[in-house]
């Protein structure tokens, strides 16, 4: 089946003639779909979970002018990645638990795989961000606001933007031009770019390839870099005379460390299994997949109001009145 006589949606041969659709169908949890609807009571309190901690998180920052430094604009970007990560995973999975709704357009699909990679890219170059925010305020703690000024907050958030979508803008474009045939049933619960090339019977090396040096120049060098950069800290730390202010140093670095852990450890031991590990069930693939994509944007608010004191009091501020005498000095992280 040629390129160009598919270009139109999905070619499913039937008997002698071929039929041209426009569906990709979602895959749940292979196996368990008997207990989908109990499956989803927990899915659905994660999903309530995320929109209101990264919500909060969200409006605390942006409506106390004491939070507008770094770190904190830092995790503001975190909490809009990962309420966006969430709106374009979470929805299409509750449909498949609760109302077995499995198809998805074409235009859909394409448009759901290229936010969620953007969303995963943006928050991976947050993440690197957030590396480079702990460096600077452990390294050079006197220069700290010198050097991470406002003006280069807007420049490094600019920088991730023209990145992500200059990575990410040829993929639902390049993907137009394959033919697919045979099979439209994807692996997951939703729309990735590795999972929808699988599924094409067109000649797919430049997509593969292009996927490839997308992943290995965003997520890829952000783990390096990441990685860099607490080999300098904990140079830096080591070089603390005091045992007492080596440990406050690496304690402002707890947080961040959870973020990089939630978000690129399932990543990393899916990719592993899928290259060298044995034969598993379809199952654990899957769910591995929805650690990678479903849990950080759970638990980075909750680690970060958990580790961080400011954040705390200025929730609470929000929605309690301030008692007489309380005090209005914050301290910084």
């Amino acid at each position: 089946m040629s390129g160009k006589a598919c270009t139109s949606g999905i070619i499913l041969p039937t008997n002698s003639t071929t039929s041209t659709v426009s569906t990709f169908v979602v895959t749940g949890i292979p196996g368990l779909e008997a207990v989908h609807i109990w499956i989803s009571i927990p899915f659905c309190a994660m999903f309530f979970i995320t929109l209101v901690s990264n919500m909060t998180i969200m409006t605390v920052i942006c409506k106390d002018q004491t939070l507008h430094v770094p770190m904190y604009l830092f995790l503001a970007m975190l909490a809009v990645s990962d309420l966006g990560l969430s709106l374009f995973t979470f929805p299409t999975t509750l449909g498949i638990f609760w109302l077995d709704a499995r198809e998805l357009t074409f235009s859909a699909c394409f448009t759901q795989m290229f936010f969620i990679h953007t969303f995963q890219d943006f928050e991976s170059a947050i993440i690197l961000a957030m590396a480079f925010d702990r460096y600077v305020a452990i390294s050079r703690p006197l220069h700290y606001s010198s050097i991470l000024t406002n003006g280069v907050i807007a420049r490094i958030g600019l920088a991730i933007l023209v990145r992500t979508f200059t990575v990410q803008v040829p993929l639902p474009i390049l993907l137009r031009t394959l033919c697919f045939c045979d099979s439209n049933v994807l692996s997951h619960s939703y729309c990735l770019h590795p999972d929808i090339i699988k599924l094409s019977c067109s000649n797919t090396r430049i997509n593969s390839i292009f996927g490839l040096f997308v992943v290995l120049s965003t997520m890829g060098l952000d783990f390096l870099f990441i990685l860099f950069s607490y080999v300098l800290i904990l140079k830096t730390v080591l070089s603390i005379a005091s045992y007492g202010g080596r440990l406050k140093a690496l304690n402002t670095c707890i947080s961040h460390i959870c973020a990089v852990i939630l978000f690129f450890t399932p990543m990393i031991c899916l990719s592993i299994l899928h290259r060298f590990g044995p034969k598993l069930p379809s199952c654990i693939y899957v769910t591995m997949a929805n650690m990678h994509f479903l849990i950080p944007p759970v638990m980075n608010p909750v680690v970060y109001v958990a580790k961080t004191k400011q954040i705390r009091d200025k929730i609470q501020k929000l929605f309690t009145k301030r008692r007489p005498g309380e005090s209005q000095v914050t301290f910084t992280t």
